[in-house]
């Protein structure tokens, strides 16, 4: 590379790519400790009763939901199915509405009205009942992980924000472990007010919600700029070293390699990135890795109790049955997302994740559950360790390579939810004729998985191809003279940013 051209790129990049180093006052870690504190268990709390909440039809229909309402046929489906329809085509809305309204009131609120819909389902009488509080269910329900995930974005760097959305969506396979065992002590009060147990799982957990939405409104972060517990300076420092963040950690910077600085992001709330969103390529294929983890999330979160009891145990013993799946899920989460953050990689850990789920499908297809029962049980460990590390990976790595706050934000909304319309199938391959070995089932998650790792190997060979290009054009001085805005009307991060995949070291 010229040296005279880089000299002028890095001169005309710098004098607005350096704010961070001018805070010298500041203990970064001991800040970051702060916000932690703060923001990480509020979150977790949050999405553990969404994710208890919206799941907890499972529990409850092995403790005679179905009977009680005398649902026929695919009625039990179509009941999760309606959920996921209203809850995919309300969230990218939901995650344009935080761009105007703070999260402080707006998730609170669409918390609280989702509790008293959870209550109320506990007192229905039939199938359209059900339907109907599963509809507005899933449209409340729709603002809090797009929205939590926007917030995670504003405070973290792209190298740090994976170990924090794989803490909080670590309380989705808690969720599981904690509704089984909710469930199974709940159920004990079947006949109490002369309501079966099962109505009883919703009216608490219900209740439960409404406590903590409430609760939440008082300790409920708003953006940085705003943010009541930082202090002016600190604030500044957050959106700076947000700002001025790359996607590549030092750990994948080779002494010889020559790495731009970052010239920073935009925030610009421009209409036009909503339209970006959709014209861009990886979005649309990372939609297909998202739908390949996502088909599987929701049938193991649907179906699992329901799995467990074909085994041939009691319907408590399959609610107990369930929690260490769910709880071993949990602590691998956090460690991969860990290690991932550390050495500053995506794609092996959600090649390794695939291929953990495959395995355990393939497994659950060539095993009779009749004769062997505990291989069936010790699949589901697998396939519960590859699919619930992968969901916030996922995520996090389409969103380290969108580009300012606002295409960040209308991506990982439309990515969230295009992608839970996958729920909307999963929530169908189960069917009550299949049973016990739930081959139609199994082979379609089976299905959706290849798919995902088939987009995912097209994403990571679309960004070597990107990359190389633009090193070439970097070192010929291509974008010397290019302005911020003008590096951002490519659509995508600017070309001094290398995406994150293995081939980038």
């Amino acid at each position: 590379m010229d040296e005279k051209v880089h000299a002028e790129y890095l001169e005309h990049a710098s004098t607005r790519s350096q704010p961070v180093e001018s805070y010298t006052d500041i203990d970064e870690k001991r800040l970051l400790r702060k916000i932690d504190l703060r923001i990480i268990p509020l979150f977790t709390i949050l999405y553990l009763l969404s994710f208890l909440d919206r799941g907890n039809i499972g529990n409850a229909r092995i403790e005679g939901l179905g009977e009680s309402l005398n649902l026929q046929g695919m009625q039990y489906n179509l009941c999760l199915t309606i959920f996921f329809i209203f809850y995919a085509l309300m969230e990218i809305p939901c995650n344009v509405i935080l761009r105007y309204v703070k999260p402080k009131n707006f998730i609170p609120i669409t918390m609280v009205l989702w509790s008293v819909v959870m209550t109320l389902m506990g007192t229905v009488k039939n199938f359209h009942q059900l339907m109907a509080t599963r509809a507005l269910l899933g449209i409340f329900e729709a603002a809090l992980f797009p929205g939590i995930s926007y917030i995670l974005s504003m405070y973290y760097k792209k190298n740090e924000v994976l170990v924090r959305e794989a803490i909080f969506f670590s309380a989705a396979s808690m969720a599981g472990a904690f509704s089984g065992l909710l469930a199974a002590a709940i159920s004990k009060m079947h006949g109490v007010g002369n309501y079966e147990g099962w109505r009883w799982i919703f009216i608490l957990e219900g209740l439960l919600t409404f406590v903590v939405a409430v609760g939440s409104w008082f300790c409920f972060p708003l953006y940085p700029s705003e943010c009541k517990f930082l202090t002016p300076r600190e604030r500044d420092f957050i959106e700076s070293r947000v700002k001025f963040s790359s996607n590549s950690g030092s750990a994948n910077v080779e002494a010889n390699e020559i790495v731009p600085v970052n010239m920073g992001e935009t925030n610009a709330n421009d209409k036009k990135w909503v339209f970006a969103v959709f014209k861009d390529w990886q979005a649309w294929c990372m939609l297909m890795v998202y739908y390949g983890v996502c088909v599987p999330l929701y049938g193991v979160s649907l179906f699992t109790p329901t799995i467990i009891k074909t085994l041939g145990y009691t319907s408590t013993r399959a609610q107990l049955m369930s929690a260490p799946i769910y709880i071993v899920a949990a602590v691998y989460s956090i460690l991969q997302a860990w290690i991932s953050d550390k050495v500053g990689l995506r794609s092996p850990f959600l090649l390794f994740n695939f291929l953990c789920m495959a395995v355990g499908y393939v497994v659950c297809l060539c095993i009779d559950p009749r004769d062997f029962p505990h291989t069936i049980y010790g699949a589901c460990f697998l396939i519960a360790l590859g699919i619930y590390p992968a969901f916030p990976l996922v995520v996090i790595w389409f969103s380290n390579n969108l580009a300012g706050s606002y295409k960040r934000a209308v991506g990982m909304a439309f990515q969230i939810g295009i992608g839970n319309f996958s729920g909307a199938f999963a929530s169908n391959f189960y069917r009550t004729q299949d049973l016990p070995k739930f081959t139609l089932g199994h082979a379609l998650e089976l299905g959706f998985i290849v798919m995902g790792l088939i987009f995912m190997t097209i994403v990571v060979l679309g960004y070597i191809m990107i990359n190389k290009k633009r090193r070439k054009d970097l070192a010929k001085g291509v974008y010397a003279d290019y302005s911020r805005e003008g590096l951002f009307g490519h659509g995508r991060q600017e070309p001094a940013l290398r995406l994150q995949i293995v081939n980038t070291l």
